[in-house]
């Protein structure tokens, strides 16, 4: 064995049954403990950049591994190697790497460019993903490119996406699992954390674990895992038999009130959906719009082809009037105001948005801090632009309230729910046109 890359964790508390989900999950005790060792390390550091790192618990004590290289380098002792190291000065890669950019400055000292120096770019990156030979439980083994091109049978991913993303499989879980499988060691749970300063575009917090990431991991994951007990994802058993409420309705549409933890539309973790119980109460049914899974409130529901386009139309002009309430961590500088911070997300990290300012859509949200009797910070929300996970986002980014929503898994901290509200909605009446507007009860209070 390797020495000091595997710690004691000396503890009577109980191991799992499986091992963790990776992708939704709440970190086993065993866990915490091994990343307060961890931490005390990396303390020892002096890091001079935020990082992502990980901690696997084995039956011998725990692993642990950083995203990356940490400042710089990714040979330190404490930490498990990664699976092909590219970083050896006089190695195969490295070289090439050197040919390649000595002949990109040829080409600018020139002025002439050639597709040369482009095709040899990716044939060397092609030979990196092939270096990348990942095991799984049973004790098979697949490079990076046959892992990646067996998990995505989407035509569209495959063709945008023919090879996996730069960095793929040097983030922690794929080097503390092939690190565990090489030596012979169970694993028995695994957890990662950030540790440092947030990115300016991604929303992390210090001390906060996070799920793997969905883009470079999932496919990895998917692979790895093959062979191991694993819990089922919680997301897929959580909620199974919600329904909604129906506030109001007449021929031609009706008013529903959404719960937290219910789908919009049906997706990849089942079909119980508020799409699909619409159209079982009332053949024909649509959606005219969606919610967050996890954010509960009011949707509009056209039972009529007319309907459903007439009230579309109120959504595209952006007629339609929505008011929702959140409850956030901390409290925003100023009582009112207006956030206007660009949005885009990676189709490869869904539903994962950043902030961009050169090719984001322009997302803009006013907030009001409401009065409570409370010791929370209770917030009404007016989105004048309708992106995906805009509150969210506007409340947890730093360049915006700096305050993340209650609950919310991806950009705050995990709670009993995402305490996201929509409480009130205002539109014109598709066939009457009269104004309407419905009005929720606040579903939660200030914590």
């Amino acid at each position: 064995m390797e020495n000091g890359r595997i710690h004691p964790l000396i503890t009577d508390i109980e191991r799992p049954e499986r091992f963790t989900y990776p992708f939704c999950y709440e970190p086993h005790p065993l866990c915490l403990m091994a990343a307060e060792e961890v931490k005390q390390e990396i303390e020892r550091i002096h890091l001079k950049e935020g990082k992502m790192f990980g901690v696997l618990v084995v039956q011998q004590g725990f692993l642990a591994a950083y995203s990356g290289l940490l400042e710089g380098r990714n040979d330190w002792e404490y930490f498990v190697p990664p699976v092909f190291d590219a970083q050896e000065p006089d190695g195969y890669f490295k070289t090439k790497e050197r040919e390649i950019s000595e002949l990109m400055n040829q080409e600018l000292r020139t002025l002439h460019s050639s597709l040369t120096t482009k095709e040899m770019s990716q044939d060397l990156q092609l030979w990196l993903f092939r270096q990348y030979r990942l095991l799984n439980a049973r004790g098979e083994e697949k490079d990076l490119v046959e892992i990646w091109q067996d998990y995505h049978s989407s035509p569209r991913i495959r063709e945008k996406y023919p090879l996996p993303p730069g960095g793929t499989g040097d983030c922690c879980a794929p080097k503390l699992l092939q690190y565990a499988y090489r030596h012979g060691l169970k694993p028995v749970c695994m957890a990662e954390f950030w540790w440092g300063e947030s990115p300016k575009s991604l929303i992390r917090h210090h001390g906060q674990f996070y799920p793997a990431c969905s883009g470079k991991c999932k496919p990895v994951l998917a692979w790895m895992m093959q062979g191991l007990d694993v819990d089922p994802n919680p997301e897929e058993v959580r909620y199974q038999h919600q329904v909604p409420s129906v506030v109001w309705e007449d021929d031609v549409m009706a008013v529903v009130d959404k719960p937290a933890g219910m789908l919009s539309m049906p997706g990849k973790i089942g079909d119980n959906s508020v799409a699909m119980w619409a159209q079982e109460k009332w053949p024909g049914a649509m959606l005219v719009h969606r919610l967050d899974m996890q954010t509960s409130g009011l949707l509009l529901v056209a039972k009529a082809p007319e309907a459903y386009h007439h009230l579309q139309k109120q959504f595209e002009d952006r007629t339609v009037k929505k008011k929702y309430l959140a409850v956030v961590e901390g409290k925003p500088q100023n009582d009112h105001g207006v956030i206007d911070l660009p949005l885009s997300s990676d189709p490869l990290n869904r539903p994962l948005q950043v902030v961009d300012f050169e090719h984001g859509k322009r997302a803009i949200t006013e907030y009001r801090v409401l009065p409570t009797s409370g010791g929370g910070c209770l917030l009404a929300l007016w989105p004048h632009t309708g992106r995906t996970h805009q509150l969210r986002m506007h409340c947890a980014h730093k360049d915006g309230l700096g305050c993340p929503i209650v609950g919310d898994e991806l950009y705050g901290k995990k709670a009993d729910r995402l305490y996201l509200q929509a409480q009130a909605i205002s539109f014109i009446h598709p066939t009457t046109g009269k104004k309407m507007h419905f009005e929720l009860p606040p579903a939660f209070a200030p914590k």
